[in-house]
């Protein structure tokens, strides 16, 4: 998929390094980003509806507003990162580490969040 980085064209693919990338706005739709490396990536407002993200590293990224509806994050680690607002309905977030995470006002409707790792999750009640 090619995107814009920094005012120039990028064919961005599986594996990719993208740490503290400015994706903010992005249109990834339908994206395979798996195992992918966007610690600290802004991806804030981005489009990510069915995107790949498997085992992807997303510790500390800035994902406020962003829509991740339909997106695949199993096994991807989001600990840090800021979720707030985002659309995570039908998300698969199976065995994801979102230790951390900030999901104040996320929609998580329909999400799959089996064996998650969901300690110190702000912005969610958890069963006790």
């Amino acid at each position: 998929m090619i995107v814009t980085l920094n005012g120039k064209k990028h064919d961005i693919k599986p594996h990719e390094d993208l740490r503290d990338a400015n994706l903010s706005g992005a249109k990834l739709r339908d994206a395979d980003l798996s195992s992918a490396y966007l610690n600290r990536a802004n991806l804030r407002d981005a489009d990510l509806r069915d995107v790949y993200l498997r085992y992807a590293d997303l510790r500390n990224a800035d994902l406020r507003n962003a829509d991740l509806s339909g997106a695949d994050l199993s096994g991807a680690d989001l600990s840090g990162a800021d979720l707030s607002g985002a659309d995570l309905r039908y998300a698969k977030l199976r065995h994801a580490n979102l230790d951390g995470a900030n999901l104040t006002g996320a929609n998580l409707s329909d999400a799959n969040l089996s064996d998650a790792d969901l300690t110190g999750v702000i912005g969610i009640k958890q069963d006790s």
